[in-house]
């Protein structure tokens, strides 16, 4: 039994996926792919599912998401199984295929939330409104 492991980061969201010989089972945190919600998420989350073909018949796919928001959960498990999925087949193929497809598919948005400064209020580049009245 060939087991690996991946993982996925978008902003706060980090994924774990373990994949292994299976039947082709798709787990979001021990909930099935097929009632994960919302559809938008489904949707993105079955997009390598669907690149990598027959492959996803012999494999059964486990992700552990936490951290950050719906949106990022799903792109961070995203990365994951698709990162998971070149691992297990080993295909330069698939990965082409990937990085053809959308390449956030395997390479990990480094995009982070900027901290807020030091004694400022607001976010982080809001400046004090001046007033010439």
């Amino acid at each position: 039994m060939k087991v690996v492991t991946a993982s996925g980061k978008r902003k706060r969201a980090i994924a774990r996926a373990t994949i292994r010989t299976g039947k082709g089972v798709v787990k979001i945190n021990n909930q099935l792919l097929d009632f994960y919600e919302p559809k938008l998420s489904r949707l993105k989350l079955r997009e390598p599912l669907i690149i990598a073909g027959d492959l996803m018949n012999k494999a059964d796919v486990s992700v552990n998401v936490a951290g950050g928001g719906i949106s990022s959960q799903a792109d961070a498990s995203r990365l994951a199984i698709a990162k998971g999925l070149v691992e297990f087949s080993k295909s330069d193929k698939l990965k082409e295929q990937f990085l053809n497809y959308d390449r956030n598919l395997l390479v990990a948005d480094v995009r982070r939330k900027e901290p807020a400064k030091p004694n400022r209020h607001g976010q982080a580049r809001s400046k004090r409104q001046k007033s010439y009245r």
